[in-house]
C-alpha cells in the first residue's frame, strides 16, 4: 500500500503565501503523475495542479497560473504545492493524488481571511 501525507496548511490573510508538502511512503508510484486538488464546503473537488514526473510538465488551471507552483522532489518521495498571493476564494483542503488512481492524503486545511 501506499500512504500520502499532506502538510503545511493554515490560515493566512489575503495575499498571504503557504507552501504545502505531500510525503508519500510504502509502496509509490514513481511513474504516475501527481497532482493538487482542493475542495470547498458545497463545492465539488476541483484540480489545483498537476505535474509530470517524466516529462516535467505543469498544468495549472487559470484561476491559479501564476500564483501557484507544482514541484516534487524524486528523492524525498515528496511532492509541493507553492501557493502565492492568495485569495479568500481559495478556502478549502487541499488534497495531494496520484493521477488516474484512488490514492488520496487526508488532506490539510487552507484558510485565507480578507
Amino acid at each position: 500500500q501506499v500512504q500520502l501525507v499532506e502538510s503545511g496548511g493554515g490560515s493566512v490573510q489575503a495575499g498571504g503565501s503557504l507552501r504545502l508538502s505531500c510525503a508519500a511512503s510504502g509502496r509509490t508510484f514513481s511513474m504516475y503523475s501527481m497532482g493538487w486538488f482542493r475542495q470547498a464546503p458545497g463545492k465539488e473537488r476541483e484540480v489545483v495542479a498537476t505535474i509530470n514526473r517524466r516529462s516535467g510538465n505543469a498544468y495549472y488551471p487559470d484561476s491559479m497560473k501564476g500564483r501557484f507552483t507544482i514541484s516534487f522532489d524524486d528523492a524525498k518521495n515528496t511532492v509541493y504545492l507553492q501557493m502565492n498571493s492568495l485569495k479568500p476564494d481559495d478556502t478549502a483542503v487541499y488534497y495531494c493524488t496520484y493521477i488516474g488512481t484512488n490514492v488520496w492524503g487526508q488532506g490539510t486545511q487552507v484558510t485565507v481571511s480578507s
